[in-house]
């Protein structure tokens, strides 16, 4: 009897023995197929995370390009080569190739007799308008004079030759500028007249593409050919360019281009660009 009982009692232990390990077993496999879902869950966010995050960040960056290209235009200065220039050219640089197309500039320019100023509309002309900022930063036109009025037919006052020698509103061979030229942009062709008063324009020398510093100020209505940059619109001092217009000019150009000198003298002290609003 005590050895079947032993029997069975052997038997009992082993069953459970093996049932143990069978639980056990099974724990284990349950605990690796957990670790197995749980790890590939924290991958699978990971993948998710850095996905979104990379899309959200490319998108910002897709706009901010958006943005920048929106909000610049791509301008051509073309150097006039060296062995072209004269002893009127001068040496400032480049302006960066792109500018801001939107917002506005004040120019100051600051007279002997008086300040002048303007309103700059970036979006009608980027590059122009570049282009004086960069010639303002470099002082370029500070204690220069302007060097030509004319009273009949037009009537404008022009400025901007370093030089002082030039002799029209189209600027020729020998007159001073930078060592650059710019596209014309902003022409007035739908506009009777085109240059009214109360405008400031760039002068050229009749080409396309051959804009550069001189500019004029329309003290009365002129009917210019609409082949001159608008560059913007006088908002103070207007009263200081009809002073040097009413003395009058000594005709020294009056074979070539018309008008001249103007007898009472104008220096620009210094001209200033404003940084950009709006």
């Amino acid at each position: 009897m005590t050895s079947t009982r032993e029997r069975q009692r052997a038997a009992a232990r082993a069953r459970l023995e093996r049932e143990m390990a069978e639980r056990a077993a099974r724990a284990r496999k349950r605990r690796q197929t957990q670790a197995i879902v749980g790890a590939g869950a924290v991958l699978l966010l990971v993948v998710a995370g850095a996905v979104w995050l990379a899309t959200t960040l490319g998108g910002d960056d897709d706009k901010k390009q958006t943005a920048t290209s929106a909000g610049a235009a791509q301008c051509a200065f073309t150097e006039v080569p060296k062995e072209g220039r004269t002893k009127q050219i001068k040496d400032v640089g480049l302006p960066g190739a792109q500018q801001q197309n939107s917002g506005t500039q004040t120019m100051t320019i600051d007279t002997n007799l008086g300040p002048i100023t303007a309103k700059i509309d970036r979006a009608a002309v980027p590059c122009t308008a570049g282009s004086f900022t960069h010639l303002a930063s470099k002082g370029f036109f500070d204690n220069t004079k302007c060097h030509r009025l004319v009273t009949e037919g037009i009537k404008v006052l022009q400025c901007g030759d370093p030089s002082a020698t030039g002799k029209g509103w189209r600027e020729t061979d020998g007159t001073g500028g930078p060592s650059y030229n710019l596209a014309e942009e902003n022409l007035p062709t739908d506009k009777r007249p085109p240059y009214p008063e109360g405008v400031i324009a760039m002068a050229n020398s009749g080409q396309p593409g051959s804009t550069g510093s001189q500019f004029f100020i329309v003290y009365g209505d002129s009917q210019l050919d609409p082949n001159y940059t608008v560059l913007g619109t006088i908002t103070g001092g207007m009263d200081v360019v009809k002073q040097v217009a009413a003395a009058g000019d000594d005709k020294a150009f009056a074979q070539q281009a018309g008008g001249g000198h103007p007898k009472k003298e104008i220096v620009i002290n210094k001209l200033a660009m404003s940084g950009i609003q709006g």
